[in-house]
């Protein structure tokens, strides 16, 4: 399991192919779910021209490892990984991969929704966006379906 709050850019392509190569995993999962986050231009209703996200260093790596080890006893996972980044960043960028080794497609597509869903809502980010006009701190999450 990787977990890492990253404050530069990344591929997530890249990062998902590179960790998929450890001699722990080749041959062993039958299935890869992955998630890809990206920054939108828009949010509730107004343009967004960049955002800036902020975490509790330490606090935020603990409640995403709590969440993948919940994850893996609902689900036989074997492996799982989490990158998110903070800091500034525009429209179209990478903002998280979640990324889960199962031996079967259910189990990958179940925990890493479970795992990003859970994310989403617990662990401490905080969101800051620039609009045309102003800036504005998120409350919320915005309805993942």
């Amino acid at each position: 399991m990787l977990i890492e709050i990253r404050e530069t850019p990344f591929d997530p392509l890249a990062e998902l192919s590179r960790y998929q190569a450890k001699p722990d995993l080749h041959g062993k999962a039958g299935a890869l779910a992955s998630f890809i986050g990206l920054m939108r231009d828009h949010n509730e209703g107004d343009q967004v021209s960049a955002m800036c996200l902020e975490h509790y260093p330490g606090m935020t790596e603990r409640e995403i490892a709590r969440i993948i080890d919940e994850a893996q006893v609902r689900w036989p996972l074997l492996d799982a990984l989490v990158l998110h980044r903070v800091g500034e960043m525009l429209p179209a960028d990478p903002i998280v991969l979640v990324a889960v080794w199962s031996s079967h497609r259910a189990a990958a597509f179940e925990s890493c929704r479970y795992i990003m869903e859970a994310l989403k809502s617990r662990a401490p980010f905080w969101k800051h966006e620039t609009l045309t006009d102003r800036g504005r701190w998120v409350d919320r999450n915005t309805d993942g379906y």
